[in-house]
This record gives structure tokens, sequence and C-alpha cells, in this order.
């Protein structure tokens, strides 16, 4: 028995996949007024970062907290001290691919942190009074809801095709997204 002797049928299956996909890179200033007037800095660091993910719009919201910590001089160099402040922040990431057939009603969103909030650079402001620090961050964002796939089914298997090609028919596949395709294949 040849393929084309096998009937070829198709189902539609209801799944859940990723129906969206998005990434952001940002640089954000923050102003952290230490209780003392700096000197100098001589660290600066973002620790504890916790956020989450809420569907927004044309994209997803990240809402986060993390804590600066600068270590800074004052006194004319004569002390140090370590000025402590946690600071919230929403980040909007555009949904760059979106599945248009996707079933809005069983959205779920995932956020992850491709690169942690990094202090990049931290300078004592033109007043003397406060420091001002650029953190870097970035995010990859991705929406999972239900849709509908489309399949080959061959009533009975095709365990007797020897290694030879299935003709799929006219299937419409030069409209298939390659970006879509999973880096680890």
């Amino acid at each position: 028995m040849t393929i084309a002797d096998k009937q070829l049928q198709r189902r539609e299956i209801i799944t859940k996949a990723v129906c969206g996909k998005g990434r952001k890179f940002s640089t954000v200033t923050h102003t952290v007024t230490p209780p003392h007037h700096p000197t100098s800095i001589l660290g600066a660091w973002i620790i504890n970062h916790q956020y989450e993910a809420v569907r927004s719009g044309d994209g997803i919201e990240v809402i986060g907290t993390y804590d600066i910590n600068i270590w800074y001089s004052y006194n004319k160099n004569s002390q140090t001290d370590v000025a402590k402040e946690t600071l919230s922040y929403v980040e909007h990431v555009p949904l760059s691919y979106i599945d248009p057939k996707h079933r809005s009603s069983t959205e779920e969103v995932a956020a992850e942190s491709t690169q942690e909030p990094n202090c990049i650079e931290a300078n004592i402001s033109s007043s003397g009074t406060s420091v001002v620090i650029r953190v870097e961050r970035e995010f990859a964002v991705e929406m999972i809801a239900e849709t509908k796939v489309c399949v080959a089914v061959f009533p009975g298997g095709i365990d007797d095709l020897d290694g030879k090609d299935i003709d799929y028919g006219d299937g419409d596949f030069e409209d298939l997204d390659p970006d879509l395709l999973d880096d680890e294949l």
C-alpha cells in the first residue's frame, strides 16, 4: 500500500500554545537621597528583585520591585554608610507576535528576566544631596492560550511507509513564521 492509497484526513485540535511573544531591554534612571550628603560613591548594587506579569492592552506588564544599595562616603571622605531604598516599577513589554485566533478567555502570561536589573552608573547629583543611578534590565514575555492546530490523520497509522515521504497536499506553509521555532531544537 502506498501513501497515495491511504486516505489523508485532517483534524482540528484545541491545545494550549505560545500565542504571543515579546522582549524589551530598557535603561532607567533612579534618584536616591541618602541621609548624609555624599562625597563619593564607593559602590552601587541591586538585590532582592521580585516581579510578576499581567496582560495589559497590546502587551504584558511586568510589575516588580528591587532594593538599591549605595555604599558612599561623606563628611569629606572620613565616614561611610550604605543607603538602601526599595523601588517599584512597571515595564510595558509589547507583544511582537500575537496569534489572532487564540481564545482570549484562556490567556496566561509569563515573564523572564533575561537580564536582571543591574546598576551601570552611579553619580552624585549636581545639587550634591542625592545619587543618580542608571539601571539596565531586560524581560522576555510569553502569552499562552488555547488555539486550534490542524493535524494530518492517517486511519490505521503509517507503519508501512518504509521511510517514504508524505504528501500533505497543498497546505499554505508560506505564512509560517520561522522566528517562532524553538531555538533549542
